[in-house]
């Protein structure tokens, strides 16, 4: 889990975030702490005995998911968020939420393929790099 975002954070945020940024983020790893304290509670995709991908939620929210580089595209995702959605909509939850940020297109495209759609757009505060985050949201148990 712990290498799934290491290696999602050099491919997809360090290109675009401060030096101050990154290491931070290096240095307190923040993507080890966060398997740590919220391995046990993630939902994990593997193929041929390796970890594909992962998503975490917490409540109505999409929290975190990451989906191996190698393995992008090829449904790993989808089956995931499909899964987390199930579960939201099985606690009684009537919709599904998410955050992504402007630059990342393709997580936009992802998501909108899925159903979601944008509600709402403010500072990304997480990175302090000026980036501007893009609030998603879907309604669950509707025709998909």
């Amino acid at each position: 889990m712990k290498a799934i975002l290491r290696e999602t954070f050099e491919t997809t945020w360090r290109p675009q975030i401060t030096e101050a940024s990154v290491r931070r983020y290096v240095e307190t790893d923040i993507g080890g702490r966060f398997v740590e304290r919220c391995g046990t509670d993630m939902l994990v995709a593997e193929i041929g005995g390796e970890i594909a991908g992962l998503i975490h939620c917490v409540d109505d929210f999409v929290d975190a998911l990451h989906v191996s580089s190698g393995l992008q595209r090829k449904g790993v995702g989808r089956r995931l968020m499909e899964q987390a959605e199930r579960d939201m909509a099985a606690q009684g939850f009537r919709r599904s939420r998410l955050e992504t940020d402007t630059f990342n297109e393709q997580s936009q495209s992802f998501y909108k393929a899925l159903g979601y759609v944008e509600t709402g757009r403010y500072p990304d505060e997480e990175w302090q790099s000026g980036l501007t985050t893009i609030l998603f949201e879907k309604t669950l148990g509707s025709a998909e």
